[in-house]
């Protein structure tokens, strides 16, 4: 059952931050990466409740070195600061751990709405647009998956309803909440046997302001790593395009989600 009420929108669980200048930015603009010094404004999917087995064979253990992929051909995106792994098709783009990746507010561009490190990202030229027309022109991606921390909730079921939401406002509705929407969780366990709860949320009529705006939705799952911690994955993409991410690729994405050691920082965060 979806969730449409837009004045019992939830809030962010955080409000991560990170340096941002003080250029206003539009929604279709995105500023560089670095070193948790970086805002991506850039632009994952619905799909039932399943533990994915492959091809009908029981979820594999976890292999001895997390940083090597489940999937055969697949990249991996490890987060050391939560501890947490996943996997990537190999024409993603897999950016450092200690890239920032985010969005702000489009009136107060000081202000980080959400977050996450160690990124991945497809197709980051998707899209190019001169959002301030200042004549900078801006790639916006069709897609980003990542990690962040969850500081704040009792339960990873409330990690991903707060979170999936929030992504879907921060990079497509902007000032808009009427129009997004979204499911009630989910337990989901992944290949692994990491247990948790999803969410899906989505817009529903976003502005289109520019070329490159227009609908989107995430998927967000809540889990603890091995610290106990309460952490999200996070995956959120365009929609209503050529070349949109798909339910099924989504899910296997997700099916993927493993722990990867001790986390690094116990500080709150992406």
């Amino acid at each position: 059952m979806q969730t449409p009420n837009p004045y019992r929108f939830p809030p962010p669980l955080t409000n991560p931050q990170a340096p941002v200048g003080k250029k206003r930015r539009s929604r279709a603009a995105a500023a560089g990466v670095g070193a948790l010094a970086a805002v991506a404004l850039a632009a994952a999917a619905t799909g039932a409740v399943v533990l994915f087995r492959g091809d009908g064979e029981r979820p594999p253990a976890a292999p001895a070195d997390p940083s090597k992929p489940l999937i055969a051909g697949w990249k991996t995106v490890v987060n050391p600061k939560h501890g947490t792994a996943f996997d990537v098709p190999p024409d993603w783009e897999v950016l450092a751990p200690t890239v920032f990746s985010g969005h702000v507010d489009d009136v107060d561009p000081d202000k980080v709405l959400i977050g996450h490190t160690a990124p991945a990202f497809y197709k980051s030229r998707w899209c190019s647009i001169d959002g301030d027309g200042d004549g900078q022109v801006t790639d916006v991606r069709l897609a980003n998956t990542g990690t962040k921390g969850a500081v704040g909730a009792k339960d990873a079921a409330e990690v991903a309803e707060k979170t999936a939401p929030t992504w879907v406002y921060a990079a497509y509705t902007q000032p808009d909440k009427s129009v997004v929407k979204w499911d009630k969780p989910k337990e989901y366990t992944t290949r692994t046997g990491v247990k948790g709860s999803y969410v899906t949320a989505r817009s529903e009529g976003a502005a289109r302001p520019n070329r490159c705006a227009g609908d989107g939705r995430a998927v967000v799952f809540g889990f603890k790593n091995s610290r106990g911690d309460l952490v999200a994955w996070d995956f959120y993409g365009r929609t209503g395009v050529p070349g949109a991410v798909g339910d099924a690729l989504i899910m296997r994405i997700m099916s993927t989600v493993r722990l990867a050691g001790e986390p690094e920082d116990p500080a709150p965060g992406p």
